[in-house]
């Protein structure tokens, strides 16, 4: 069963950071594109960033750019999101995805994500 596990999300103020995790199960993440979506109430599903298994080429949402930094350790089949500077705008659930395609932009979201996902509040 293909899984993943989201961690490092949670409540902090406007210009603080956080590192998001997921850590995949059932597959080896080396093989996939990886991609962190964004879920945010009312609004479609962003993916703010991607990694690609072949070149480590990477693909950020304009929300993103300058701020976030995507990263994999394919050794702990472990992929990362760095978080600065965290808007208020930023605040969702995060979920990680893979795409044998690798990565392309803008990712386009998955009928079903394969993790709980984890939330980031940013807010004063």
């Amino acid at each position: 069963q293909f899984k993943f596990v989201e961690s490092g999300g949670g409540l902090v103020q406007p210009g603080e950071s956080l590192k998001l995790s997921c850590t995949a199960s059932g597959f080896t993440l080396g093989h996939y594109g990886i991609i962190w979506f964004r879920q945010a109430p009312g609004e479609e599903d962003e993916g703010v960033s991607c990694i690609s298994s072949v070149d480590g080429h990477t693909y950020y949402a304009d929300s993103a750019k300058g701020r976030f930094t995507i990263s994999r350790d394919n050794a702990k089949n472990t992929a990362y999101l760095q978080m600065n500077s965290l808007k208020p705008e930023d605040t969702g659930v995060y979920y990680c995805a893979a795409d044998a395609r690798g990565c392309l932009a803008p990712p386009p979201a998955p009928a079903n994500y394969w993790g709980q996902g984890t939330q980031v509040t940013v807010s004063s």
